[in-house]
């Protein structure tokens, strides 16, 4: 029998950039993974009035003329097809938590974790908690709120306390610096994170995969930074936008790539990652970013709970290098979700 699938599209935040994000990862996932022999695929898009839509396609023809509903009918259509499992591509903070957690009341099993955890990733100061209490290293830092004073000394990072992407992210070198970094951090959050800057050896991801109940490290991505010109990640890292102001993603093999697996600081990295996947509860799959220091040692930043099974996805990319395809990583998650064998999670449901 054909999984009835449904992708979890759009974004409740009034700015275009967290549903942009989702369109560009949504498409590329259902061009990636489209296999109807296995897959019936639906869409459902909530914008951000909170009203829903069921287009065809996420073209922006259909996106337009399919009729929006209400949450209430919402559910009416969900259950009428007979859905069997959720991908959620949704990444605006109530999309990554209230809309998971519907489905939860809805019985209806979903890829990635549950909507506690993501909320806790989503507040960086609580995720660095936890995994430091855990024993991974963290850069000290302090929590800001509006007209707080900060009291650590340059050199800092000064980032929101809950947005993603790098978006207002300022390293402070001199106190002079400061007011200019909150004032950029608090437009994209209601607090933020001051951290101790971690002298620059490397920065990598790691990202973690369930399978069949053993936990698999996938192949650390790297960064280009540099002491000199370059030493945090910017937005423009990872998202550009073309002329017409369409979101596109700004990975290319000069500013990231993939970790020789014989390299000395894999192994060091991937324990470090399953210990952060296992204390934050995370569940099927995990992606953390860490600094390196000079001597080696990793420290968490934080954590990136999601994977869209786009090609260009983080975690897509590292199971790529690790041998195994967008359609096996996402066959994999599958069967985790509904607690079968990859080999057996269409056969579940026959």
């Amino acid at each position: 029998m054909v999984l009835r699938i449904l992708h979890l599209v759009g974004s409740t935040d009034s700015s275009d950039f967290y549903c942009d994000l989702s369109l560009l990862f949504a498409g590329d996932c259902l061009t990636a993974t489209a296999n109807p022999a296995l897959y019936e695929f639906h869409i459902a898009y909530v914008s951000p009035d909170r009203l829903w839509r069921f287009p065809p396609s996420l073209s922006k023809q259909d996106l337009s003329s399919t009729e929006p509903v209400s949450l209430a009918q919402a559910v009416q259509i969900i259950n009428d097809l007979s859905i069997d499992l959720v991908v959620p591509q949704m990444f605006c903070i109530p999309g990554m938590t209230q809309y998971r957690a519907l489905f939860d009341l809805l019985h209806i099993p979903y890829v990635g974790n549950a909507p506690e955890v993501m909320a806790l990733a989503a507040h960086k100061h609580l995720a660095k908690a936890i995994v430091a209490a855990a024993g991974v290293n963290v850069p000290a830092g302090e929590l800001l709120k509006q007209g707080d004073v900060p009291t650590m000394k340059p050199p800092v990072v000064v980032k929101p306390a809950s947005s993603d992407n790098s978006l207002g992210t300022t390293l402070v070198k001199e106190f002079a610096e400061y007011d200019a970094a909150l004032t950029t951090a608090f437009n994209y959050s209601e607090q933020v994170l001051v951290e101790d800057y971690i002298e620059l050896g490397r920065e990598v991801r790691c990202g973690i995969i369930e399978r069949q109940g053993e936990l698999v490290a996938l192949p650390l991505e790297e960064y280009q930074v540099n002491a000199q010109n370059h030493p945090i990640r910017n937005f423009a890292d990872k998202f550009k936008h073309t002329e017409t102001g369409a979101l596109i993603n700004g990975k290319d093999n000069l500013n990231t790539w993939s970790v020789d697996p014989t390299d000395p600081i894999t192994a060091v990295v991937q324990q470090v990652a399953k210990k952060c996947h296992q204390a934050l509860g995370c569940r099927h799959y995990s992606l953390f970013d860490f600094r390196v220091d000079p001597q080696g040692q990793p420290w968490f930043l934080e954590a990136g709970l999601y994977c869209s099974f786009a090609k260009k996805s983080a975690i897509a990319m590292m199971a790529q290098a690790f041998g195994i395809s967008v359609d096996e990583l996402l066959s994999i998650a599958i069967a985790e979700a509904l607690g079968t064998s990859p080999s057996s999670a269409i056969g579940k449901l026959a």
